[in-house]
């Protein structure tokens, strides 16, 4: 997808469940390839990791990214945080503030609708990472924390 197709990627989010608040959210957001980094650099462990052979691997992995996003308190008091889009030429886009309007099974959805359950979602002040990535024979769950 190349740049300035909004509406594409703004219906992408849309149908995961994703109210878009916000584009070019980046007033507090990391730099995008430090937040891709984060999660697919060489040295990176996730949280938790799902055997993709698993027979309810996603539902695993929505239970455990939603464990992990409560726990890094990713979502604001209006279940906003900010996502790069999944879709691809996400990085030319940047940050999208959204706000969850289901409150469950956003790597499923997201899988869904794209085709992969991989997504990088950020705290609104830019400090906490939870994100899906698939690695090899496994869905991971990353947490950073960006100082």
């Amino acid at each position: 997808m190349q740049e300035g197709h909004g509406p594409e990627w703004r219906d992408v989010l849309e149908r995961c469940g994703l109210q878009v608040v916000e584009e070019g959210a980046t007033q507090n957001a990391p730099p995008v390839q430090a937040a891709i980094h984060a999660v697919s650099g060489f040295d990176v462990r996730p949280v938790a990791a799902v055997p993709a052979s698993q027979a309810d691997a996603t539902e695993e992995l929505d239970r455990k990214w939603h464990h992990f996003a409560a726990t890094v308190s990713l979502y604001n008091d209006d279940r906003e945080f900010l996502i790069l889009p999944p879709v691809s030429g996400a990085s030319k886009i940047g940050w999208v503030r959204v706000r969850e309007s289901l409150g469950r099974e956003l790597p499923s959805r997201i899988a869904a609708v794209t085709g992969t359950a991989e997504f990088l979602a950020v705290s609104t002040d830019g400090r906490r990472l939870c994100a899906a990535s698939v690695e090899e024979e496994d869905y991971w769950v990353v947490v950073h924390n960006f100082s």
